[in-house]
């Protein structure tokens, strides 16, 4: 034993000592001095200021600076004018009139800069922090939160995908309980949950308590993490199908006025959705918005969906707020990467990693805020740059996630939550 602690990093020694108390004794040891010890010198610790996230991904690439990023040069801008906000000094495009009136509660980082060009792997480092290989699958960020600091309601799911069935991410190398629940269509409710029609609750007990005998002797051969991982997700289906908590999934709940505040689309409806799962406890609901990969018609294109942005997230900020749910939760809206300020020749921009926008809101950040600038034609950062995974680390800091805990691959590789990045530690007021 004392060779094997020799060999461990000096934080997983006093990590594995501080645990190996807590189970024995039936007490920490000094758990807040271990983990002041062990970051020394490295990103801070401290209380979460979020325990979950609603996390809006613009797939194909959201132009920054049709949205976010807005300059006053005509060739650059085109048709779109810059307007201001309730963010003191900030000002966004024209096609974000009710974000504007929420931007008190939202910090804008214009300075991201992504390694990676192209749609899938942009997607993918957006998600996990790592580059897209062809040996490994790493877990997005909604997974590592379920891994590390667990799922807070027993019968739903810690981690919720809605409206698209690959988003850039999923529970690559961990188990299948921090896998992601894909939800299509979120104003269907949660398809094949209830009991089939004709089907009575002892017919159904009765056949699990059949298909249990038949597999119980392969169960029983083969224990192994996979073989328990597939039993686990029955089980927990099958309680989930008992459960209250299904009533989460039913946005017939909600008034009508509330419903058409949102927007009546599938992205609308989703952030609805995200914010009645947070309230149950679901750690992490992403909520995609496609169709932002715009080569030709950028400012058509960009308009519609742009409409459609703002209507949901001005109301999802608005509507967290009144409920007392924004300090507890951190909104995410991301992107893969931005658009080129030189407009082609099909009235569009082409794919521009070099500098991009996203944003932040609710969870500890504070509100009314810009982190970094682009050039006069937001081609580049000009400051305050900020890598995929120093945006992922922010929110894995605000989320209180060890940003340093190395968990292993079952090779045997390293990883960390958000790779080597660091937290943007101004954005917390």
């Amino acid at each position: 034993m004392k060779d094997i602690l020799r060999k461990l990093p000096d934080y997983d020694r006093r990590e594995f000592l501080a645990y190996s108390a807590k189970a024995f004794l039936g007490v920490g040891l000094m758990p807040l001095a271990v983990r002041s010890n062990a970051f020394a010198g490295q990103s801070p610790m401290r209380a979460p200021t979020a325990k979950n996230v609603i996390y809006l991904y613009m797939s194909g690439g959201m132009s920054h600076l049709d949205t976010f990023d807005p300059k006053s040069e005509r060739s650059v801008r085109g048709p779109v004018s810059p307007i201001a906000t309730k963010g003191d000094g900030v000002q966004v495009s024209e096609y974000l009139p009710n974000i504007a009136r929420q931007m008190d509660k939202m910090a804008v980082v214009r300075s991201l800069n992504s390694t990676q060009g192209a749609h899938e792997e942009g997607r993918y480092f957006m998600h996990s922090s790592y580059t897209k290989r062809g040996t490994i699958v790493h877990p997005g960020i909604g997974s590592w939160l379920v891994k590390m600091d667990g799922a807070r309601n027993p019968n739903l799911p810690g981690v919720v995908h809605v409206g698209s069935a690959n988003p850039g991410s999923g529970t690559g190398f961990f188990e299948q309980k921090f896998a992601p629940l894909v939800i299509g269509n979120p104003e269907a409710g949660l398809q094949n949950s209830k009991i089939r029609i004709g089907t009575t609750e002892k017919e159904f007990k009765d056949s699990l308590m059949l298909t249990n005998a038949f597999d119980a002797e392969f169960h029983r051969k083969y224990d192994q993490k996979k073989t328990r991982a597939y039993t686990d997700m029955y089980d927990d289906a099958i309680k989930l199908m008992s459960s209250r908590d299904l009533a989460a999934f039913e946005l017939e709940n909600e008034s009508k006025n509330l419903r058409d505040a949102y927007g009546t689309n599938p992205f609308g409806q989703g952030c609805l959705l995200a914010r009645r799962l947070v309230e149950h406890d679901v750690r992490f609901v992403e909520v995609t918005l496609g169709g932002w990969d715009t080569h030709t018609n950028n400012f058509e294109r960009v308009e519609e969906n742009a409409r459609v942005l703002d209507q949901a997230l001005g109301t999802l900020l608005a509507d967290l707020d009144r409920r007392g749910m924004l300090e507890e939760t951190i909104v995410v809206l991301a992107t893969e990467f931005g658009r080129t300020p030189k407009i082609n020749d099909n009235d569009g921009r082409d794919h521009s990693p070099t500098a991009f926008s996203c944003a932040l809101a609710g969870g500890g950040i504070r509100g009314g805020q810009v982190y970094g600038e682009t050039d006069e034609t937001g081609k580049f950062v000009s400051s305050g740059k900020v890598g995929v995974p120093d945006f992922n680390a922010t929110i894995a800091y605000a989320l209180g996630m060890p940003l340093e805990k190395t968990v292993y691959s079952p090779s045997g590789r390293p990883f960390r939550v958000a790779d080597k990045g660091r937290p943007i530690l101004e954005l917390f007021g």
